[in-house]
Parts: C-alpha cells; structure tokens; sequence
C-alpha cells in the first residue's frame, strides 16, 4: 500500500515536471522577437525555424500562444525573422503552415506568387530597414493561377497578372497545347515559377543582392502541398 502510494506521488512528480517543461518551451516559443534577440539569428537559424514550424504543423502538434498577448507585446514595434511571398490562395497561409505567431515573419502575397516591384521593394524594406534573415518564396500545388496561366486564360486585369508567370511556362519547351488537366505539367510550371521568382529577386535588388553576399540574408524557393500540408524546399 505504501509501496503504491509512493509510485502515485513518484508519478505526480513526473506529470508535474513534464508539464513544467512543456509550460517553459511554449513560453520561449511564444515569446515575441525583438531587435536584439533577430540580430543574434543567422538566416540558416531562420530557415531552421520555419522548417521546424512546418514539421509541428503537419504532425498537428502547433505551439499554442496567447495571441492577444503577442498584440501587446508587438503593438510598439516589430522584428519578423524572414518574409514570405506566397500565393493568395486561401489554403496556403503562411503563419499557420509555418506555425509562426504575430510579429514573426512578414508576408507578401499575390495570385501566383510572383514578384515585381512593389514585392521587391517590400523584400527590400524587410531586409534592408527591418532585418528580416530570410526571403521565402512560397508555391503551392494546385494553383489557380498556374492553371490559368496554362490555359492562356484572359479576364480583365487578371490577364496582366498571368503574364508574369507566363515565361515559366515556355522555358519548359512543353510540345502541343498546354492544359490545366496536365497535372505533372501544371507543378512543373509551379516549381518553375518559384525558382524563377527567386532568380528574380537577385536580378532586381541591388540592396538584397548586397545582403545576400554579405550573408546577412538567404532566399530560398519551397513548394506546399495543399492535400498534406507539407512544404519541400528546393536547393
């Protein structure tokens, strides 16, 4: 009886430590970063924290933060550790794929996930001014507007759009008439149009062209899966 009421407590302890553990972790994961605290992070460490992120994101096992606190806590200032471009798409937000909280990582997102100038010069105010480590471009699987620009689809102003994504289409020298219902053809023209946007921005950016050979900033291009969850990242 003893020997049981022992185990009991001895148990109790080991429930309470767990527990003590897990309370410490989440706090030092909800923690908002501050200038000093992203000036000690180099951008593999950022890459690190958005992979680790997607991995408790596809196993369900998200950290869970008190958000209003973050509101507090971010409400005077800001530091996000990396900047994601990523598609419109509804299914595809970066905080909740990547399990980053407020104030964590900018985001910057466009049918197609492709950039211009406005996205350059926002890529450029994150690195440049704020100190954001990491540059993300963020595609996904079956995209909308890969499908379209496939199909030639013209509409109004989303025809203006579609012709960003356009020369990923023809470096692939597809032979006959491209179609949507393609689908290797449509995630080639995806994985393509991100190692594109990529390319792109070292072409366009002096200023982040600059940081990436000071290595104070890395761009890297990843694809997400819409059925999983899970994002691969191109090298």
């Amino acid at each position: 009886m003893l020997l049981n009421r022992r185990q009991s407590i001895g148990q109790l302890v080991t429930l309470a430590g767990i527990a003590t553990a897990g309370t410490v972790q989440a706090q030092q994961s909800c923690a908002v970063f501050t200038k000093e605290t992203l000036a000690g992070l180099s951008p593999d460490d950022a890459l690190q924290r958005l992979k680790d992120g997607n991995a408790r994101f596809v196993a369900g096992k998200t950290v869970n933060c008190d958000l209003l606190k973050q509101v507090r806590d971010t409400a005077t200032g800001q530091a996000p550790f990396a900047a994601v471009v990523g598609c419109m798409d509804s299914r595809v937000p970066p905080e909740l794929v990547f399990d980053q909280r407020i104030g964590d990582i900018f985001s910057a997102r466009i049918a197609g996930n492709f950039v211009n100038t406005d996205i350059i010069g926002s890529l450029e105010y994150a690195t440049a001014a704020v100190g954001s480590k990491l540059i993300v471009i963020l595609g996904h699987s079956d995209c909308g507007a890969i499908k379209g620009t496939v199909d030639n689809v013209k509409l109004g102003n989303l025809t203006a759009t579609l012709a960003n994504i356009r020369p990923s289409l023809d470096k692939l020298n597809y032979q006959g008439v491209p179609s949507s219902k393609d689908k290797a053809l449509v995630q080639k023209v995806a994985d393509q149009n991100a190692r594109d946007a990529a390319a792109a921005i070292l072409t366009r950016s002096d200023v982040i062209a600059q940081q990436v050979r000071d290595g104070k900033v890395k761009i890297v291009s990843a694809m997400h899966d819409v059925a999983t969850g899970q994002i691969s990242w191109f090298a």
